[in-house]
This record gives C-alpha cells, structure tokens and sequence, in this order.
C-alpha cells in the first residue's frame, strides 16, 4: 500500500502549500510548513483562530484561567489553537471542548504519536470534535527542535496568542515571539510575583503584550458577538465568598473599605478580586468593585 492510500485509510489529509484548504494565514509567515497532515475536521482551518499556550506546570490558578479561556474563546465562535503538551495546552483544549466548541491540536510529532501519552483520551476526543495538524509525517518522533518549529505554527494559523502561565525560559515566549514577529496579537495573564511560573508572562506585559485584566476584554478585542458571561460563584475559595458576600450588599466598594471590612492588607484583597474579575464576578471601574453585569 502506498503512502497516499495508507493516509486516506486512516483518513489523514495531506496539505501542501498550494492546497486550497491551506491556513490562509500560515501560508505568509516566515518559513511556512510545506506540508501539513491533518485528521478530523479539516475546515476549522479556515475559521477564526486564537492560541492558548503556557507552561507545562501550571499553578492551580493557571490550570483554571486556562480552562476558562479555552471555554470563553470557544463560546465566542472562536477555535482554540494548542499543542496538547500538559499543563496550560491541556486545559485550554478540555475548555474548549467543554463549551461544545472548536479547538486544533498542533503536534510535534507525527500524527500516529502521542505526546504526553497521557493525553490519548484527549487526543481522540480532539481528532473526532476538532483537528490535529503536524508537519511531520507519521512515525516522526519527539526531539528537541521540533517543538519550537511547531510553535510557530500555533502562532501561524491563529490571529493572536494568550501566554496563560510560564517561567523565563519557557517555550511558550517561542510562540509569543514567533507571534510578534507574525504581527498577530499578543495577550497574558497577569501572575503573582513570588511564583517562578508567572515571571515570563509578567515580562511579556512589561514588554508591551496585552494584560488580561478580565476575559471578556479579549472578547470584546476580536470583535465578535459572545454570548452573555455566566457568573461562576461554584467552587469560590471562603475568601472570594465574603468579598462577593461584601460587593453585593454594598453596590459597589473601593479597595480601602473592602480591606477595612475583611481586616485584611491591601495586596491580599486586590489579589482575591483579580481572581473574582478574571471569573467575570465582579468589574472595576474608577477605583470601585461592583459585581459585574
């Protein structure tokens, strides 16, 4: 059996670079794949696409920006874009596919791996709902330079990039710098100062990307009609339950009477109402928390 039977036995679609269904933006980036393989719904090429990506040893609080992300993006009619590595890829793809929407899975390896194996599960889940693309045929392995090449795929086909979670030297700021490079939007999210995991997404704001203050600014950014935000007051920490509790009996509140009530200090309190904001509970506005409409 030849390789163009063996690929439409195990119904892989081979694109090359003058391939109608080519990613219209991945074909004008700088050193474009000249083949891609690709299983499962092929079109989604052709649809608005936005990366999700971080580290592969995410923080609690990234795991769940992560999820969040992934499902809002997929909400809005936009498909998310990842590499299935652990960590930050993972959720953002499960978050996706559990808000019924489209996601894209890029590999560095060829379409027959699985890297980490732990992901099959989601693997086949993504290849029956959505896509998984690589430029390498099957039987190619993991090394160490086809991760970073598969990165700028993942910035190639998408409109912009969202670094959730990752240390200084993280290959994620690969991917936020291929994106620059590409001219594609470049977003993270804000982490704490005292974790190792937050410090390339701090500096990638310092260095003028995108903070993501609350996700739906993202949302209001691509221009697209999402649908009404839910309030997630499921699973809130005791401490995210009395300032929620505090905010809805006040209207609205600053920050100084918020940590008056609480008897808190002031960096405690603004860190509880970033994660009550980036959950779309509460906004803020002219010094003033009020729970978001």
């Amino acid at each position: 059996m030849g390789e163009k039977d063996d690929l439409k036995k195990r119904k892989i679609e081979r694109l090359t670079l003058d391939s109608d269904k080519y990613p219209p933006l991945l074909r004008f980036i700088k050193n474009p794949p000249e083949e891609l393989y690709c299983s499962g719904r092929i079109e989604l090429l052709g649809e608005r696409c936005f990366a999700v990506v971080g580290t592969r040893k995410p923080t609690e609080y990234g795991k769940w920006a992560a999820f969040k992300i992934g499902e809002r993006l997929a909400e809005s009619g936009i498909t998310v874009v990842s590499g299935m590595a652990a960590g930050i890829d993972t959720m953002a793809h499960k978050g996706a596919l559990a808000a019924g929407g489209n996601t894209i899975a890029v590999f560095g390896t060829g379409l027959d791996q699985c890297f980490p194996s732990s992901n099959r599960k989601l693997k086949a889940e993504i290849e029956e709902k959505g896509l998984i693309v690589s430029e390498y045929p099957d039987g190619y392995p993991s090394m160490p330079h086809t991760f970073p090449q598969r990165n700028r795929i993942v910035s190639g086909i998408s409109e912009g990039v969202i670094v959730v979670e990752a240390a200084l030297k993280s290959g994620s700021l690969i991917t936020a710098d291929l994106a620059g490079e590409q001219g594609r939007m470049v977003y993270a999210v804000p982490g704490n100062i005292n974790n190792v995991m937050s410090i390339g997404a701090n500096k990638l704001i310092h260095d003028g990307a995108s903070a993501i203050a609350v996700i739906d600014d993202l949302i209001f950014d691509l221009g697209v009609n999402a649908p009404p935000s839910k309030m997630f007051t499921d699973n809130l920490a005791r401490d995210e339950i009395e300032v929620l509790n505090i905010v809805k009996a006040s209207g609205e509140i600053t920050i100084d009477m918020l940590c008056s009530k609480l008897h808190l200090p002031p960096g405690k309190v603004i860190g509880i109402v970033t994660v009550l904001e980036m959950k779309g509970i509460v906004a803020s506005s002219l010094g003033k928390i009020f729970l978001a409409k």
